[in-house]
C-alpha cells in the first residue's frame, strides 16, 4: 500500500514537471480550514480584512475595525492575525497594532478575549474572533482586564472613561502610567 502512494506521488511530480510548472506546495490542514473560513466570512460593514503579504500567505492577515457605536465610535483599530498550521486546534494569535486606551487591550497590543485563550474550540472560526473583537469595542469588559487602570476607570467612572478614550483617540495621553508606557 505504501508503494502505491509513492508511485502516485511520483506520477504527480512528473506530470507537474512535464507541464513546466513548479511542484504545487501541499497545503496544511490549517491552511485548508482557514481558506474555508475566509471564503465564508460574513463581516459587519465596519470590519475589513486585508492581506499585506498578498493572498499567497493566508496565514498572516490584518483586520480593521471601525466601531459604529459606543466609546470607540469613529476610531479605526488594526489587528494582526497569525494563524498556526494546526489551526483550528490552536487559536489564532491576535495583536492590536493601534495604540488604544482599553481595559481588554494592553499597550503592547495583547488582547484579552476568552475565545482566544481558554474558551477556544476547533468549531470556532475567524468570523467568530472578528465579531468578538468588535464586541470588545462596543462593550468593553472591566471584569477581565489586561489594562487594569482603564478597567478601574470604566468601572468607577464611565464618564471619565469616555473622556479618556476620546483624549487617547485624538492623540492625547491619559494618566501618568498610560503616558509613561507610550513613550
Amino acid at each position: 500500500m505504501i508503494r502505491l502512494f509513492k508511485v502516485k506521488e511520483k506520477q504527480r511530480e512528473l506530470a507537474e514537471n512535464a507541464n513546466g510548472g513548479a511542484p504545487a506546495k501541499k497545503q496544511s490542514p490549517g491552511e485548508l480550514r482557514l481558506h474555508k473560513d475566509i471564503s465564508e466570512l460574513n463581516l459587519p460593514k465596519s470590519c475589513a480584512i486585508t492581506f499585506p503579504n498578498r493572498k499567497d500567505n493566508l496565514m498572516n492577515f490584518e483586520v480593521s475595525i471601525r466601531p459604529d457605536e459606543g466609546y470607540y465610535f469613529g476610531g479605526t483599530f488594526l489587528f494582526s492575525f497569525q494563524v498556526s498550521p494546526i489551526y483550528p486546534h490552536e487559536a489564532p494569535k491576535v495583536k492590536c497594532k493601534t495604540k488604544v486606551y482599553h481595559p481588554n487591550i494592553d499597550l503592547e497590543g495583547n488582547v484579552c478575549l476568552n475565545i482566544l485563550r481558554e474558551d477556544w474550540k476547533p468549531v470556532l472560526n475567524i468570523n467568530t474572533v472578528i465579531y468578538g473583537l468588535y464586541h470588545l469595542f462596543t462593550e468593553p469588559n472591566y471584569e477581565d482586564p489586561l489594562y487594569h487602570e482603564a478597567a478601574a476607570v470604566l468601572r468607577d467612572n464611565p464618564k471619565m472613561f469616555e473622556s479618556n478614550v476620546r483624549r487617547a483617540m485624538s492623540g492625547g495621553y491619559v494618566g501618568q502610567n498610560f503616558f509613561a508606557r507610550c513613550i
